[in-house]
Formats: C-alpha cells, structure tokens, sequence
C-alpha cells in the first residue's frame, strides 16, 4: 500500500533501460546489479511529487529527496514500468464469444460469426457496454492509450463511432483513445466511403481498412491514400493476415504511400505471409516498408490461434510475421492484443503484460532482450503520437506500473495479478470487471445463427 500523500519516494526499483529516458539521469550514475547487467535493468530510486516523477536517483547513491521528510517505499528490487500502450485492438468485437463463438476456429469462420452478431446485436447499448468492460479491463492492468479498430460500414458506423465518442469523453481523464475506420478497402470508392472519411476526420480519427488481394487493389489503395491527404488523416492498415505467400498487400501500400509522398503515419498490421515468402521477395517489401515508413504491429496471440488451423492436424507455425528481421532494418516494430473473447480470439483480457509475455514465447523477444520492452510502450505510443506515454522521465506523470518481480524470468512466469498500478502517483483500484455484468447480453436466446460465406474479409479481425 502506497502512502496517501502526493510526495513520496519508491526506493530499490529495476526500470528497463529501455523505457528510461536517460537524460533524466546520468548515465554513469547508474547501477546495475551485475547478474542484471545482460537484461539490461537501471537500479534506481523515483521520487514522485504531485502527480509527476519529480528525479529518478541511481540506487545507493545519496540525494535531496532522501534527506527531506517524506514516506519512502521500498520497492526490494521490484520492477518499474511505465502504463502500457495497446495499439491494435477491436473493442467493438469484444466478448460476443458466448452468444457467438467461432465453431471451427478459422478465419472464415470469425468473419460469418462476428457479422452475423453485428447485424442482430450491435445497438448502442449492446456496443456500448461490451467496450466499456473492455476498458475496465485495460485500465485495471495498467494500459494508458488505446487504439481500436471499428467496424465502419453502413448504419453500423453511425452506431459504433458515436459509443465510442461518447467512451472517449468520458474516459478522458483514464485513458487515450483513438479510433479507426474498419472496412475492405473497395467501400473508399464509394460515396459512402468517402462519407466514412469525413466522419472519421470530424472525431480526429485514423482511416483505416482491410486490404486484400484483388485486381482493383491499386486503385483502392490510390483512393484511401487521396482521401487521408486531402484530409490530413494517418493511415493503419489490415494486411496479409494469412498464410497465402501470394499475398503481397504490404508490399501494395508501401509502393503506393511512396508513389503519393505520404507524409502521415502509416501503420500496417498482421503482416502474417511476410514469413512464408520467398526471401527475395522479403528483402524488397522490407526495403520498401522502412523507404514508406510504415511502422508494423505484429498480433501474435490472434494468429497463432487463428493461423493455419485445419481440424484433426497440428498447426506447422506460428502465424507471426518476420519480427525481428524488420526490427533488424530500423522499422519500428509493436506488438499488441488484437481481438478479446470474440469469434477472432476466444480468449484474452485486454491485458498487455499477457500480449508482451506471450509474444517473448512465441517470436523469441529474449536472448538477448535488448529493448522488446518497448513493443508495447514507448515505440507504440511513438507510433500513435503520443511522446509522453510509454517511458519514465523527469517531468512525466508518474503513471507507473510496480511488479514484485525482479526480472524478466519472475515477471514472465507469474500471472502479476498482484501488481500496482500508479495513475499520476496514486494507486488505482484493479478490481478487474466481474463477467456477470454483460450475462443479460449474452442469453442464449440471443445466439446468432450462422451468416452467409462472405467472399472478402470486410470484418477481420
């Protein structure tokens, strides 16, 4: 338990030094416990004034602050985090799994359940309450920015942007939310597409959609490139999320950002057949991606569940994307949660200590550590515009996560339900939601029946 009062001192903390912004701290100063030294931790001792780190002091080392009369908080060792940043996710989708569960698991599957659900449940109300308890979920863990993906086409967009306007004023003072446009790329030639792109610049929005492979991709991505300059918007892209090495849309966007001198940010995510193409034509979408750049999310948890699934066979590979060959040529690289209990993923709790953890097992994030930390703080708040979030300075809020694990293997092997969540130096309530608040949503008679095949991916995941 934290002391009530707005000034006080954590002492014997382990920071990232990754997620340290070094010029709060002299670099020489610092101390690392030599079995630390390869995992990269800062010992040091963060004293926290009205809301903000007021110094970040080396371990053992004498200071002001330890000579003045406030509480000190003895970390013993305990790791220091700063609040996670959730880049990719889809709140409108989540936690429909018990009235609409994916029957055989697969990608085609997710789409037929998730439309058929929307088209008998997605009223306000119903929207409204299931993002709402995702959020509670988030900010209970520790996650301070949030960008979900909304499903935009038709009425439904009038619906969905309007709950989460309303979610985003609301949560204003918790979280950052940023929302974006969910539609296959073909709705941009549209009127209605480019409607969509004015809604979307009205609540300061990002346009995005899903690109797939078809003979008019060139001239929908010239489209939604036209639209998001015309209007000053960002771009964040579905791509490639299959097994299919003819699929080749992320190498289609960053030929056409190039060709359109695009100079907002555009972020693409999946990127799954990247790792199952042929390495010349790895090299050249990877020259190209770091020449656009595109910044990458890569969301292992939903394809590893989604990829490759046939029944009675065991999946042959992981559904990830070439990680750390695009990190390795200075793209930013991030990693997020996807799709929670919902036809896309049937499990999840909007938790990023779980999607940080489990990309580590998945795509290798160790050996060397290096700075994976940064997946899902400080490179995705960089990448949604967000220069405060994600890192622990001098002059930053104190909005800090405390684990008792000492490093990486204590933090990765333990559920840290009991960890501490700071919100401008206070502890916060992380009383996750009980479930039973949406039991009235899910009844069975509110079950969906099965949809009709759908012959593109307007709906993913």
């Amino acid at each position: 338990m934290l002391p009530s009062t707005s000034n006080y001192l954590l002492k014997n903390g382990r920071v990232p030094a990754s997620l340290l912004e070094m010029k709060s701290i002299a670099p020489n100063a610092i101390t690392v416990p030599t079995r630390q030294a390869e995992n990269g931790f800062c010992a040091v001792d963060v004293e926290i004034a009205a809301g903000t780190i007021a110094q970040i002091i080396p371990t053992g080392t004498e200071s002001l602050s330890q000579l003045r009369d406030i509480p000190v908080v003895d970390l013993h060792g305990g790791l220091v985090f700063p609040c996670f940043v959730d880049m990719h996710t889809h709140l409108d989708k989540g936690h429909i799994w018990e009235r609409s569960p994916n029957p055989d698991g697969t990608f085609a599957s997710a789409i037929e359940a998730v439309g058929a659900d929307a088209q008998k449940n997605w009223n306000a109300d119903d929207v409204y309450r299931r993002m709402q308890f995702g959020l509670k979920c988030s900010y209970a863990h520790g996650t301070k920015a949030i960008r979900t993906h909304i499903d935009s086409g038709g009425e439904q967009a009038t619906v969905s942007l309007a709950v989460f306007a309303a979610l985003q004023a609301e949560w204003r003072d918790r979280l950052i939310l940023q929302a974006v446009s969910l539609v296959s790329l073909d709705y941009y030639l549209t009127p209605a597409g480019e409607k969509l792109a004015d809604k979307i610049a009205q609540i300061g929005g990002i346009l995005g959609g899903v690109a797939y492979m078809n003979p008019d991709l060139g001239k929908q991505l010239d489209r939604v490139f036209s639209l998001a300059k015309e209007r000053g918007l960002n771009l964040d892209f579905h791509t490639d999320e299959t097994d299919d090495p003819e699929s080749v849309t992320l190498r289609e966007v960053a030929k056409t950002a190039i060709r359109h001198e695009f100079v907002g940010q555009i972020i693409c995510g999946h990127c799954c057949s990247l790792a199952v193409q042929p390495p010349e034509l790895v090299t050249e979408t990877i020259a190209l991606v770091k020449k656009a750049n595109i910044g990458i999310v890569s969301l292992p948890m939903c394809n590893l569940y989604l990829q490759d699934r046939q029944s009675g066979r065991t999946p042959r590979w992981r559904g990830v994307t070439l990680i750390h060959e695009l990190k390795t040529a200075g793209i930013l690289v991030t990693v997020a949660s996807d799709n929670c209990r919902d036809p896309f993923y049937g499990f999840g709790d909007h938790d990023v200590l779980e999607v940080f953890n489990m990309s580590v097992r998945i795509a290798h994030l160790d050996r060397p550590w290096e700075d994976w930390p940064r997946t899902v703080t400080t490179t995705s708040a960089d990448l949604m515009g967000l220069p405060n979030v994600g890192r622990i300075g001098v002059g930053l809020p104190a909005d800090l996560i405390l684990f008792k694990a000492r490093n990486f293997s204590e933090l990765l092997s333990r559920s840290q339900r009991d960890r501490t969540v700071l919100r401008q130096g206070r502890e916060i309530d992380t009383t996750l939601p009980d479930y039973r608040e949406l039991d009235d949503l899910l009844q069975e008679d509110s079950a969906v029946e099965t949809a009709s095949t759908q012959t593109k991916p307007a709906d993913a995941g």
